[in-house]
């Protein structure tokens, strides 16, 4: 009995790594196929689209950015100011948000909490236009601040730091540092953000996913070449209706895409930390 249970959990091991390992093929594929296409020329992409050998027209597909409206430079530094100062905004003030629906009892607490969720349900793209005609009123557009301030005010994410401090944060602990003097700016820097790290991780992977994609909301803020993010950039590349360039289409997605591989991996051990520390404590 004893072998054949053996048996049965070996055989099950074996085909959940040979899913995993299939699901993971197919996850890397689309990248592996977008690097090497960006070293590919127009011809042969047109040809076969999917291809696991590289080429040798990457030097090509840059000398086509000379043509285009596509400075890496300044898109890398416009992308990168807008994405990391909105990340720490969105990452800092949600916590904070939801130290304060979680440590404090008040009276329109529930419903405060209510109205954030009221908020999460609508749709940025309603907000837009009343959202650019008040920045064109005020002067705004063709500036970064409309891009990044929004940050303080993330709903999504106030929900997700609530239930992880829900969870995780021992109200005890708060008492221990009131009792001891502590200041409530000083226990929330220094004792509630270090246990939230594993959900700031995630939701500034998360943050800075979003705000180095995002194109429909910098695309009718900005139009100063000078101020262009990444994504506006990639899509400026196919504006000739005649010929499109292909390759150096995929070379731009290539450069943009880079930023976010990096981020990914210097955070991501905090969410396998997370992940860890909710299936020891269930």
């Amino acid at each position: 009995m004893k072998k054949t249970l053996k048996s049965g959990n070996r055989g099950f091991k074996v085909v959940a790594y040979v899913v995993c390992i299939f699901l993971a093929i197919l996850s890397i594929m689309p990248f592996v196929i977008m690097v090497v296409n960006s070293t590919r020329s127009t011809v042969q992409i047109q040809a076969h689209a999917v291809s696991l050998i590289p080429s040798h027209y990457l030097m090509d597909n840059f000398a086509i950015f000379d043509g285009k409206t596509f400075d890496a430079n300044v898109g890398f530094i416009n992308s990168l100011i807008i994405s990391v100062s909105a990340t720490a905004l969105t990452v800092y003030f949600a916590a904070l948000t939801a130290y304060t629906l979680v440590a404090y009892e008040w009276k329109l607490r529930g419903a405060f909490f209510t109205m954030i969720l009221c908020v999460m349900m609508i749709p940025n793209q309603v907000t837009s236009i009343g959202f650019y005609q008040f920045m064109y009123k005020i002067h705004l557009t063709n500036n970064f601040l409309p891009l990044i301030l929004p940050g303080i005010a993330a709903p999504a994410t106030v929900f997700f730091m609530r239930q992880f401090m829900l969870a995780s944060l021992p109200l005890e602990l708060l008492d221990s540092a009131r009792i001891d003097g502590s200041k409530e700016f000083y226990t929330f820097n220094k004792i509630v953000l270090p246990i939230m790290k594993p959900a700031m991780a995630t939701q500034a992977i998360f943050t800075f996913v979003a705000k180095w994609n995002e194109l429909f909301l910098p695309s009718i803020l900005l139009t100063d070449n000078t101020k262009y993010t990444m994504p506006i950039m990639v899509s400026l590349l196919r504006g000739d209706i005649y010929k499109v360039e292909h390759g150096a289409i995929y070379l731009g997605v290539t450069l943009s895409v880079l930023p976010l591989f990096i981020v990914y991996f210097a955070l991501s051990k905090y969410i396998i930390a997370g992940v860890a520390l909710g299936s020891v404590k269930g």
